[in-house]
């Protein structure tokens, strides 16, 4: 194998995403692509979303770069699968354009979450039907035994490119974050793809990295352009292909945990905002300032400090997911328990947990409201929910936000059951 072959492919989708970001910057102006500041942004300014162009751009123009590499110069195929799984490249390709083209009309036109939900499952299911499986799973307890998930497979499997596409997008709330993370996954899955003879995936993930790291230039803070979900989207479930191209259709469980290790910090991310909101009893959907990026903003970091101390959060997982591939089970789990005390400390420290929106029924005006932290009834609400559940049982104290001011007076509102 040439030992330029995949740095030259990491070197185009670099350029090439570097290069066509000011003229996707130009593009999203002109369709008024554009994120204006709100209570729940960071940025002061308006700017520009579209910056997804520019990656998909650097995807496409690496990929191609290998096609005419393998025919001209005899570099190792990426488009030929795992003996075990018939992949359909084409259909792939589809795929990621239709992600990519879902997040991109998002961008213009603002879709609603029921229609971008669709945009991501048909992606999920073209993926699924051009042969990306999660397939059998060998016995975690040992032995020969494998489970098979028969036609349960679809399904799984769409639900994890799904999952993956939007863990990405809602970590991206900061200069240079989703780019910066996805550039340290991907980089990740290269290595570990690459050491198990996995050239499709591992061309893929390396062409991802590049193309991340060409975009941070623009990214990063202070950020000339947003990646909006054109790109937050396409990075999500590219890394999913990636992930699912780098297993055999029967894989170890170790083998499928790995991506998820390395994909850590947005996972978590995802996971304590599904928990804060049913906490806050507001909908699942409901954007709020809860995220690690903005939790960090509030301990006092700036964005650069706050964007850099994620991505360290990210690279330590990404090691540590390495070292397990390399190691016997019984460090593997020694390492897996490390990286979880680490995380848990970080979701301690920053309270990723707690609400920072609740939601309350006015009984003068019959409405429902969502009522923001800084809110003074919001506090009332948290000394509500904690003496419930104290009274429900003695033993159990419920934690208020950090943001409550236990001075705050009575509430003239009710927080709604």
């Amino acid at each position: 194998m040439p030992w330029y072959h995949f740095l030259v492919i990491f070197a185009v989708a670099l350029v090439v995403a570097m290069a066509t970001t000011p003229l996707a910057k130009r593009i999203a102006l002109r369709v008024n692509a554009v994120d204006y500041p709100s209570a729940r942004r960071i940025n002061k300014v308006p700017m520009p979303r579209m910056g997804g162009l520019a990656i998909f751009l650097g995807l496409i123009a690496a990929l191609i770069v290998q096609y005419c590499g393998t025919i001209a110069f005899g570099w190792p195929s990426a488009f030929i699968s795992h003996p075990s799984m018939h992949i359909n490249y084409w259909g792939l390709a589809v795929s990621v354009l239709v992600i990519f083209l879902t997040g991109l009309i998002d961008d213009v036109k603002s879709l609603k979450p029921g229609q971008k939900l669709v945009g991501q499952i048909l992606a999920g299911c073209i993926a699924a039907g051009s042969g990306l499986l999660i397939g059998n799973i060998v016995n975690p307890l040992g032995g020969t035994e494998v489970l098979s998930l028969g036609w349960l497979a679809y399904p799984i499997t769409v639900i994890y490119l799904v999952a993956f596409a939007n863990i990405i997008n809602l970590i991206d709330g900061l200069d240079g974050l989703a780019a910066g993370i996805s550039g340290i996954v991907s980089l990740s899955l290269f290595g570990i793809t690459l050491m198990s003879g996995r050239i499709d995936a591992a061309a893929l993930a390396i062409a991802t990295s590049g193309s991340c790291l060409g975009f941070l230039r623009y990214n990063f803070h202070p950020a000339k352009i947003f990646m909006g979900d054109s790109g937050a989207l396409m990075l999500g479930f590219v890394l999913g292909i990636v992930s699912l191209l780098g297993v055999t259709r029967t894989a170890a469980l170790t083998t499928l945990l790995v991506p998820l290790i390395i994909a850590g910090v947005p996972i978590i991310d995802t996971l304590a905002a599904i928990v804060r909101r049913l906490r806050g009893h507001v909908p699942i959907d409901q954007a709020d300032k809860g995220h690690i990026q903005h939790r960090l903003i509030k301990e006092g970091f700036d964005q650069r400090q706050a964007a850099l101390l994620i991505y360290g959060w990210s690279a330590l997982l990404s090691l540590g997911a390495f070292v397990i591939t390399q190691v016997q089970v019984g460090p593997r789990i020694a390492i897996f328990l490390l990286l979880l005390v680490v995380s848990f400390f970080f979701v301690r420290r920053l309270h990723l947990f707690e609400p920072v929106l609740r939601h309350y029924y006015d009984p003068k005006t019959h409405q429902d409201e969502i009522l923001p932290a800084d809110d003074p009834v919001f506090a009332q609400g948290c000394e509500d929910s904690r003496e419930s559940a104290t009274n429900s049982d003695p033993d159990l104290d419920a934690d208020a936000s950090s943001s409550s001011d236990p001075d705050s007076g009575p509430s003239p509102r009710q927080q709604t059951p």
